[in-house]
């Protein structure tokens, strides 16, 4: 977790199998994480986030589930941001389309929103080469 993450008031780690019902438990905890923390389901951010991560874990779960049995989800907030990540052990890092959905590589289903809303999409790759996270960070 960055320095950054660290000081933020909110935080939550789940980690979880990649398989069949990993984007339902994800999407249902932060749901419940981002209630507790008076982050409401009316929020205008909560149902584009909550969407961005459910797209997150289920491209785990279709690519990346025969080389990394497991998923870690990380959420964080702050009054005014929303940060999240969701890592796998696959060695692959989808390349980031542009903010207009143009440019380069895929997860424009995840970019396109989060550039929408204001936010930013990172990819960073494990120390080992051999995993990544997908880090979303959200105006709130």
């Amino acid at each position: 977790m960055t320095s950054a993450l660290s000081a933020l008031p909110h935080r939550h780690v789940l980690t979880l199998p990649t398989g069949p019902g990993a984007v339902r438990l994800a999407r249902e905890t932060a749901g419940r994480a981002l209630a507790e923390w008076g982050i409401g389901e009316r929020h205008p951010a909560v149902g584009p986030a909550l969407l961005i991560l459910s797209e997150l874990v289920a491209n785990g779960v279709r690519h990346a589930a025969e080389v990394s049995p497991r998923t870690t989800v990380v959420h964080a907030a702050s009054p005014d941001c929303l940060v999240f990540a969701v890592h796998d052990r696959h060695p692959h890092r989808p390349r980031l389309c542009g903010p207009d959905g143009a440019g380069p590589g895929g997860l424009a289903t995840v970019v396109e929103p989060t550039h929408g809303l204001g936010g930013t999409a990172v990819v960073r790759g494990d120390a080992d080469g051999r995993g990544k996270s997908v880090w979303i960070t959200l105006p709130l």
